[in-house]
């Protein structure tokens, strides 16, 4: 060992043990409970290589971090002293209270909804999920990306691909849609790493369009313009149906409750409003981490955020996967809701759509964004009577957004700074 760096193994086996009890606690009751005709049957075998493989991932990577090279890599992310203090807010948000109401009226809603207003709300939350991630490639990192629906639809196509050619299910395809709409976005930034503005947004178009023509025209793969069947979502392998195939028991059967025609959605809407919750949470912490504030340091002016040492290629490719990810959690989603997907969906008027609700909610605003897109989205359903002139008023309510609120319904506050005692100004 190196007299330069020292590792701590005893960290890293704490790091190593968490990770395998979080792995154990989300993913155990999925991977490791099988439906067996009537009964089921556990499985303990498949948790523990899950467990293991996890652990034995994070510890490598722990040890990989506290090296030379990786702590080079974690302190791409870190200023090499600004000489500042960020400054917190000295005030409470007359907003704070948006959020938790809107919690609050989210686990009320079902109770009273019928089928079409759970649809559209479920609709809502797969729009809050795509504002979510492309806020933090436009809103934060300032990154103009108009092909965005390409990671939307790589999710849902990730969906019905896995099952009709390895037989993969909801639970199984919903982390690997997200991992694989990563890797898509970490490879669609690397070639745009010195573009800006008009050129990026051109390219970023281009490779929407590139996945979209490449859906509709691949037939012998993904059945071109006729689609692909999706499966329906299973509680552990029990399905919401008045009567399961193969001899199985349904889900309403095995509860010894009534036959509900609603339950496949309400699952999905419990499912998605959980995921969109996290999604939530990850995204205030990262706003408030180095990332995050690289990210916004990125935006304002990148000549200054490189000549403060931060990293801007990892700054970008963090940008884009994370945003990416979030894309593809919603695709899968929207799959399920479908029952059914095709090229037609996943259009440039998507990425349009998706933009629009991050500049009406407001650049980087969390609350702004989830507003937005139950505004855009509620909005078509009420104006049904008059589908011919949807765009039409939809351009003209950015029109006037963009003369009433150019900084969108929810502006942000900015943080300020003051320099630190005996360093000069």
């Amino acid at each position: 060992m190196s007299a330069a760096y020292s590792i701590d193994i005893k960290k890293s086996v704490v790091d190593a043990v968490l990770a395998g009890l979080i792995s154990l606690i989300v993913f155990g009751p999925i991977v490791g409970v099988v439906l067996d005709g009537y009964s089921f049957n556990l499985q303990p075998a498949r948790v523990g290589i899950l467990v293991a493989i996890v652990m034995i991932g994070r510890f490598a990577m722990s040890l990989f971090l506290q090296t030379p090279k990786g702590l080079r890599i974690l302190q791409g992310f870190e200023s090499t002293g600004s000489g500042v203090h960020v400054l917190k807010p000295d005030y409470k948000s007359r907003l704070r209270w948006i959020i938790p109401a809107l919690i609050v009226i989210a686990i009320v809603f079902p109770f009273f909804a019928n089928k079409y207003l759970l649809t559209v709300v479920i609709l809502g939350l797969i729009y809050v999920l795509l504002g979510l991630g492309l806020n933090i490639v436009v809103g934060l990192a300032g990154l103009l990306d108009l092909g965005y629906v390409a990671f939307y639809a790589i999710g849902a196509y990730g969906l019905a691909l896995g099952y009709q050619y390895l037989g993969l299910g909801f639970w199984t395809v919903l982390p690997l849609a997200a991992i694989c709409a990563a890797l898509a976005g970490c490879i669609l930034g690397f070639p745009v790493l010195r573009m800006h503005g008009d050129y990026l947004a051109i390219v970023t178009l281009g490779f929407g369009e590139i996945i979209r023509l490449v859906l509709n025209n691949w037939l012998s793969f993904t059945g071109g313009p006729n689609g692909m069947p999706v499966p329906s979502p299973t509680f552990f392998g029990l399905e919401f149906v008045r009567k399961a195939k193969d001899g199985g028991v349904p889900f309403h059967e095995f509860f010894g409750i009534d036959y509900n025609p609603n339950f496949k959605f309400l699952f999905i809407y419990i499912v998605l409003f959980l995921v969109v919750l996290l999604v939530l949470y990850i995204k205030h912490r990262l706003t408030r981490m180095p990332v995050g504030r690289a990210w916004e340091a990125l935006r304002e002016d990148e000549i200054a955020c490189r000549s403060m040492g931060l990293n801007h290629v990892l700054v970008k490719l963090s940008a884009f996967t994370i945003g990416a990810s979030t894309a593809g959690l919603a695709g899968v989603f929207f799959a399920s809701y479908q029952g059914f997907v095709n090229p037609s969906s996943f259009t440039f008027f998507e990425s349009a759509l998706i933009l629009a609700i991050v500049v009406l909610g407001g650049m980087g605003s969390t609350v702004g964004v989830v507003i937005a897109a139950f505004v855009l989205t509620v909005a078509p359903e009420l104006l049904r009577s008059f589908s011919e002139y949807r765009v039409l008023l939809f351009g003209v309510l950015m029109v006037v957004m963009m003369i009433w609120r150019p900084r969108g319904l929810i502006r942000i506050s900015r943080t300020g700074v003051v320099p630190r005692k005996g360093v000069a100004p």
